[in-house]
């Protein structure tokens, strides 16, 4: 598996994000602009010496310089052409690319130090820096969302061996609201101790994690005592046995952990040891178990030889390992995809195919994946006769090596006995849904890429909240009878034709606010990506705000994710933690890797490691965010820094006749971009926070404005050189008018070249470290010490320079302390220059955050005025978009669906089971407040006594704990608005007296007294709801600032 993983894998390639492309497109444009005043220049210099040079006697024209050479012009323009760009290169911000490496590595550090990325494993970024483009994601990519597999149900003997362990006799609804007064204190609770310590034994069941398995028929060594006891033994072995896990031994507990290649073998060794068939031990060639003996009832060492282990592979779909035991006996245990298996199995291998097909069909329902169990029993010559072969294979080097190989596992892995089929669940980690609903809200599309069946991934979807019951669902899929036909031009006509019919659906929908999601299997995905059906089905997802692609194969995960990048523009992320997501997660613009139970490789493969799914949320919103706006203003402020300075020098070639001198000290020019004015631009891009992370969080929205690219959008770029050229165009023509002609000291001095350009380059140093001041918005000390100590350096630099020999510092010598420090003027000039040349900026950004704020403006403002940013209009507006184009925090009718529907499907007797409730609603029970239980009380007194009022007798019968909450629930958010039609949700109709209850509670027709008292018994007044409306404080804080 290893060297199959190695051989799949490749270089993790160059990844570059869209802000980077823009900004080489920015450099391009600054170097025409070079190239333009660099041509200007030539031409004008060609003209003044062909027309003056004969004026200029002084300049010894017998000895002309080949730059001044009036006899070739042209020759002398093309010099001068040359030149030019070696003078205003300083136009082109060349630091820049060194600045934003150093900003992205230390902006990778301080993410992997986030202390709130953390929980056991911190965050972690692939090499010294990041690509930079978490800032602009469009479409999230996932195999799975952040799981904790467990096993939980099991089919064996044509019986489903959970469908006891969800009842429990000995609890009522009196049972649980006695514990509840034992827990708060009431009187009469130590009559109910008892019953207390019943209560507590159950929630202890629940503390294994990996094992969710509750069947009395089979805990506590009761399975030892079944009719089909080999069976039972066999089932058990191959959850022992047929794996590649090893057994570690916990350092702290002195327990044995498990690690595997996947979370699904983990959880098989776990609940095969509490069924009593413990694996604690495994060599090369030998695997060790602790197995119950049923004649003595404890546990015996046994000894089982590994002879050949067949390898799990996403095309095989299965796995099995071929075992002597102590007896001399040969098994192959085996263990994959119900289809694979199923078509496998001997004609008198299937007694319990039918019922175990049934099964599988409800625990598909019910959103678990499964795993089928077989073995076949070897005879001795038959085996060693195959293991010729399969070693002749797998010693084979050359390409034919895999078909070999595949033929090998093909000769034995058949005639199998089918021994049932294993369902295990996938329990959402702490924080996924929140995570799931805030990346919708910032505009995050979420792809899932699963290979589970289509029933259970949808179920998937229901759970995480990537469906909702008020979405429009899209299903594409190949029919069975064009499936079976398996002709290509009738298949790809099918889904071509599912495509656009609901692309048409799409168009055609009135109703903006409903959200669409797309449902794919892995089949009719194979045909949607081919050239001739690909841009018609990217054109559809695209416009989805949910994508489900089930059954799908690694190479198709990488396939999709690469056609999306390629096709659509989008940025991608893909996220897993498997060797399988490994193609995906390089395909995309970000791969993200999950450390988990599955290994290591999606880990080594990504750009982002996360401990669990749900810091993506923190690494997206507020890291994405804010590394977005630092990167973008660091490189507007160095295209405006470098427009200042380099154009300057062109306005003293104009002005000087095109001499090709330059205004400043060589020094000067040297020391600008590297000491003077690089540390406030890398401050500014590791310390930035427009807002800070709370906000980020409880305003999502605000990610968007990398996705649209606002900040760096090509306006903002021309207004930044803009700044910059009018910056220049102010502090060249004001300091000319000041010192050209007055005289700047007592003595009656002028400001010769060398003063001139001082003066001229410490207006500069003022301005552009004072306009970075007006960009940041969260100010540090060390920003304060960078911007400030950058200006402080220049005179520092000035008093050094100028000390040194006139050999060495030339035009600087003493220029600071003899020449223009000491001139009263120097300094008013400077102070004066510099608001003169900020001033545009200053009235310009006034204007805009008066007549049209941006969203962090208004954020920044309220959080100033201390108001409340919740009840500004604009997130009014943000809320809405985002439940139009993605899926917001989901209503509850598709999560108590997904519950309900999972919870009643293991209850085959549904008559009078008051006193008979799972563990699951009696947990749930125990975390009620006081109020809730009230609530509970109040409710099911309404509703039997409206039954008995009408006569409604068998109601009482009917009426269980899981309809009184689901009830309880679901009428609340009906109420309240959230829930608009209880008869959508679909799940409802499995609970007997739900629909009555609630026909009951609506009360016969002219009846408003029904409603009225099912708003007071649950607590609803709506005399008590808030009047003030959505936007009114931001409505009065703009008209305050109008």
């Amino acid at each position: 598996m290893i060297r199959k993983v190695v051989r799949n894998s490749t270089m993790s390639p160059s990844k570059r994000s869209r802000l980077e492309k823009k900004m080489d497109k920015v450099i391009y444009l600054l170097f025409s602009m070079l190239l333009l005043i660099s041509l200007v220049t030539s031409i004008g210099s060609s003209v003044v010496i062909k027309s003056d040079m004969s004026q200029w006697w002084y300049l010894s024209l017998e000895d002309s310089d080949p730059l001044f050479d009036p006899s070739n012009p042209s020759k002398s323009g093309f010099l001068q052409f040359i030149r030019a760009l070696i003078l205003y290169g300083y136009l082109i911000p060349i630091s820049l690319y060194v600045s934003i490496e150093i900003v992205k590595m230390l902006q990778a550090r301080f993410i992997n130090k986030d202390k709130k990325n953390m929980e056991f494993r911190k965050c972690s970024i692939a090499g010294f820096s990041y690509g930079g483009n978490i800032n602009e994601v469009d479409i999230a990519a996932s195999k799975r969302m952040n799981t904790e597999t467990e096993a939980y149900r099991c089919s064996i003997d044509q019986s489903d061996t959970t469908s006891q362990s969800l009842e429990m006799s000995e609890f009522s609804v009196i049972d649980i609201i006695a514990q509840q007064a034992i827990l708060r204190g009431h009187e009469n609770a130590d009559n109910l101790n008892a019953r207390n310590s019943r209560l507590s034994d159950v929630r202890k069941e629940s503390v294994i994690k990996g094992f969710n398995f509750r069947d009395d028929r089979l805990m506590n060594n009761q399975w030892i005592y079944r009719s089909d006891f080999f069976d039972m033994t066999m089932f058990f072995r191959v959850m022992a046995l047929c794996h590649t896990g090893i057994p570690v031994e916990d350092g702290q507990t002195d327990k044995l952990k498990y690690e595997a290649e996947s979370p699904e073998e983990v959880a098989f060794l776990i609940a095969s040891q509490e069924f009593g068939f413990q694996f604690f031990q495994r060599t090369h060639s030998l695997m060790t178990l602790k197995e119950l003996d049923p004649s003595s009832g404890k546990q015996v060492k046994r000894e089982y030889k590994l002879l050949n282990l067949l390898e799990f592979s996403s095309s095989r779909k299965r796995m099995s390992v071929i075992v002597r035991d102590e007896d001399g006996k040969i098994y192959l245990l085996c263990k994959g995809a119900d289809s694979i298996i199923f078509d496998r199995l001997a004609d008198n291998g299937g007694a319990y195919l039918e019922s175990t097909t049934s099964h599988l069909s409800n625990y598909a329902e019910d959103g678990f994946r499964t795993l089928a169990f077989a073995y076949r029993a070897l005879e001795l010559a038959e085996y060693e006769e195959w293991n010729s072969i399969f070693t002749q294979a797998r010693t084979t080097v050359g390409p034919e090596r895999e078909e070999l190989l595949e033929h090998a596992t093909e000769m034995i892995e058949k005639e199998l006995i089918l021994l049932g089929v294993v369902a295990v669940e996938d329990k959402l980690q702490k924080g996924v849904l929140e995570c799931i609903d805030k990346l919708a809200q910032a505009g995050i599309k979420i792809w899932l890429l699963t290979g589970d069946k289509k029933e259970t991934a949808i179920n998937i979807g229901f759970s995480c909240s990537l469906l909702r019951q008020d979405m429009k669902q899209f299903h594409v899929c190949l029919s069975k009878e064009t499936e079976s036909k398996n002709q290509l031009k009738d298949m790809k006509e099918e889904i071509l034709h599912q495509i656009e019919s609901s692309y048409q659906v799409m168009c055609q929908d009135n109703n903006k606010d409903s959200p669409f999601a797309l449902v794919v299997d892995g089949r009719a995905l194979e045909i949607a990506l081919k050239s001739d059906v690909r841009g018609q089905f990217l054109q559809l997802a695209v416009n989805c705000a949910s994508v489900i692609c089930c059954r799908v194969s690694p190479k198709q995960k990488a396939l999709i994710t690469r056609l999306v990048k390629k096709h659509t523009g989008k940025t991608t992320l893909a996220i897993g933690d498997g060797a399988n997501d490994v193609g995906m997660i390089q395909e995309a613009d970000i791969g993200v890797g999950i450390s988990g139970m599955e290994g290591m490789q999606a880990v080594m493969a990504s750009d982002f490691s996360l401990p669990q799914f749900r810091f993506l949320e923190r690494l997206l919103i507020v890291h994405g965010h804010w590394c977005y706006k630092r990167i973008s203003k660091m490189v507007l402020y160095s295209v405006y820094k470098n427009i200042a300075f380099g154009l300057t020098l062109f306005y003293y070639e104009i002005l000087t006749n095109f001499s090709g001198d330059s205004l400043y000290d060589d020094w000067y020019m040297v020391v600008f971009n590297v000491f003077l004015t690089s540390m406030p631009v890398i401050s500014l891009g590791v310390f930035e926070q427009d807002v800070s992370s709370d906000v980020c969080l409880q305003f999502p929205s605000l990610y968007r404005q990398g996705q649209r690219n606002i900040v760096f959008s090509w306006s903002r770029v021309v207004g930044w050189i803009l700044n910059g050229i009018v910056a220049a165009s102010v502090i060249f023509l004001a300091n000319v008018y000041i010192f050209s002609a007055a005289a700047f000291r007592q003595e009656g001095h002028v400001a010769d070249i060398t003063q001139f350009g001082a003066i001229m380059y410490t207006c500069i140093i003022w301005t552009v470290n004072c306009q970075i001041a007006l960009i940041i918005t969260h100010f540090t000390w060390i920003q304060h010490l960078f911007i400030w100590g950058s200006v402080l350096l220049w005179y520092i630099f000035a008093l050094a320079y100028g000390a040194l020999p006139p050999d060495y510092s030339q035009r600087g010598f003493n220029i600071l302390t003899e020449s223009i420090g000491a001139a009263p003027l120097y300094w008013v000039a400077t102070f004066l220059v510099t608001i003169a040349a900020l001033l545009p900026y200053f009235t310009h950004i006034a204007v805009q955050r008066l007549l049209s704020p941006m969203d962090d403006h208004i954020i920044r403002e309220m959080k100033h005025c201390k108001k409340d940013v919740t009840e500004n209009q604009m997130w009014v507006r943000e809320q809405r978009n985002s439940q139009r184009s993605t899926q917001p925090s989901p209503p509850p009718a598709a999560a108590y669906e997904a519950k309900i529907s999972q919870a009643f499907s293991h209850m085959d007797n549904r008559q009078d089971i008051l006193g008979n409730d799972s563990p699951e609603i009696i947990r749930w029970l125990c975390n009620l407040s006081e109020s809730e239980l009230d609530m509970l009380i109040r409710l099911k007194s309404l509703i039997l006594h409206r039954a008995k009022i009408i006569g409604h007798d068998e109601l009482a019968k009917n009426f269980d704990l899981p309809t009184l909450r689901a009830i309880g629930l679901l009428l609340m958010e009906y109420l309240k608005g959230k829930v608009k039609d209880l008869s959508q949700v679909q799940g409802l109709t499995k609970l007997v007296a739900f629909p009555e209850c609630c026909n009951l509670l609506k009360g016969n027709p002219g009846e408003d007294s029904s409603m009225e008292e099912l708003k007071a018994c649950i607590g609803i007044d709506e005399r008590k709801r808030p009047t003030k409306r959505p936007g009114e404080e931001a409505t009065k804080l703009k008209k305050q600032r109008l």
